[in-house]
């Protein structure tokens, strides 16, 4: 019943955007939860069926995300050579969550087929699972081996979890509201209009951007991870402060977990991994960090993304140090050392740089906006300077440091022994998501 009760809410929470689309994340469902159960029966047809859960799965998120832009891009490319040739475009909406939800159900079967997982013959317990609301559209990308035998499970209000989730659905509503919305109001300003700021301004732009859409996200999976938790389950840990990464490769390691380990365990690894010589190494890097820039979205800029990614990550897997900073950093102390801060303002420099990809619309906005930053008023004060929002930055960043080696970053106020400093953390909390309300902004990832 508690299970058919989540179906439920979950369908109503999905179909509230376009009832229309249910029926995707239906068949969806029925398709992989169908090619679950005869995977497990002994047949010749296994190879076929595995086939075929990929091609449902890819071809549905291929048609309604890739659909114009390959048509685009190939009626383009024949122009170069001095043909031309009129592309037809569909007007597609893109279901919302597609790519979060068709790589959880893809996962699954793989997995069935690889023998690492027994298909589940509870339907009402596998729709559920598919459908989770709190992580349905966004994510974290939950494997079966952890979130199904969940469902299996009757779940027990317990108030304790109950308040270490509040905890985290606070955070994650501040992290969205207060800093990800208030980034996005300077950030699509100074994106929108580039051509009218100096270098110091776009710097800034740049920053405001790589502030917002860590807010946005991590923020979404918070919210999405204490509700969960509400309900009794433990959905992964998606993000771990990577900000404050060493490296490009730790900074991957803590980016969007759920996604990384996606592509490492069924794309990676299946091609090669670090296994061989050095150009399959290069190969395999390319290709996976190419093609998560196009998981991200139909456009040149993600794949650019993807592939600046790949360069930063080149000399640290041809020098083998790709795994050098697993630990977390200055553990057990309060400040890094002078080392550290230094790798962490490189490496979040660079990062800076390649959200610039991220962010524009098109190749041409982003060289534009590149070239504009290396000018005389590099030098000079920022057109744009709000001070409250900096220094709620400071403040952001000194709680996502405490909390560095913590679960969640609010875990550090349980260990407050006193009940009314506790809550007088969390009233401050509530007091700055009611007055630094930023103009409402539509989740960054809901377009993916």
């Amino acid at each position: 019943m508690q299970n058919a009760f989540l179906i439920l809410v979950s369908y109503i929470f999905y179909g509230w955007w376009d009832w229309r689309f249910l029926t995707l994340i239906i068949f969806s469902s029925f398709i992989d939860y169908t090619i679950g159960l005869l995977l497990t029966k002994k047949s010749n047809y296994k190879k076929h069926l595995l086939f075929l859960s990929v091609f449902v799965n890819l071809g549905l998120l291929g048609f309604f995300k890739y659909f114009n832009f390959f048509i685009e891009s190939f009626a383009t490319a024949f122009t170069l050579f001095g043909f031309s040739i009129k592309s037809t475009q569909l007007n597609i909406i893109l279901p919302i969550g597609i790519s979060f939800y068709t790589f959880q159900t893809l996962s699954y079967t793989i997995d069935i087929y690889k023998g690492k997982l027994i298909a589940d013959k509870d339907a009402i317990s596998f729709f559920a699972f598919v459908s989770f609301f709190p992580q349905l559209v966004a994510g974290p990308i939950e494997r079966a081996s952890n979130l199904l035998p969940q469902f299996h499970k009757r779940r027990k209000f317990s108030y304790e979890v109950a308040v270490d989730g509040m905890r985290q659905i606070l955070w994650g509503l501040f992290k969205k509201i207060v800093i990800a919305d208030n980034c996005a109001q300077y950030a699509n300003e100074i994106f929108n209009n580039y051509n009218e700021y100096g270098s110091s301004t776009l710097i800034v732009g740049a920053v405001f951007f790589t502030f917002q859409i860590y807010g946005d996200f991590s923020g979404y999976s918070d919210v999405a991870i204490g509700v969960s938790r509400l309900f009794g389950f433990n959905l992964k840990k998606n993000f771990a402060t990577p900000y404050f990464s060493r490296d490009i490769a730790e900074f991957w390691r803590r980016w969007h977990i759920s996604l990384s380990t996606w592509f490492r365990d069924y794309l990676y690894i299946p091609i090669g991994g670090s296994i061989g010589n050095q150009w399959k190494k290069i190969r395999n890097i390319f290709i996976i960090f190419i093609i998560s820039g196009l998981w991200h979205g139909a456009n040149w800029t993600f794949i650019v993304w993807g592939g600046l990614n790949a360069l930063y990550f080149l000399p640290i897997l041809i020098k083998g140090k790709n795994r050098k900073y697993l630990d977390i950093v200055a553990k057990g102390k309060n400040t890094p050392s002078l080392k550290e801060l230094i790798l962490i303002l490189w490496t979040f420099g660079i990062t800076v740089f390649a959200w610039i990809f991220f962010r524009v619309n098109s190749i041409s906005h982003a060289f534009g906006y590149i070239s504009k930053l290396y000018s005389k008023s590099l030098f000079s004060l920022p057109e744009i300077r709000p001070k409250n929002l900096f220094i709620l930055l400071i403040f952001f960043i000194i709680i996502e440091w405490l909390g560095r080696e913590e679960e969640h970053t609010l875990y550090i106020f349980k260990k407050i022994n006193k009940r009314v400093y506790r809550w007088l953390l969390y009233l401050l909390l509530v007091m700055l998501i009611i007055i630094f309300q930023g103009q409402q902004q539509d989740f960054i990832y809901f377009q993916f």
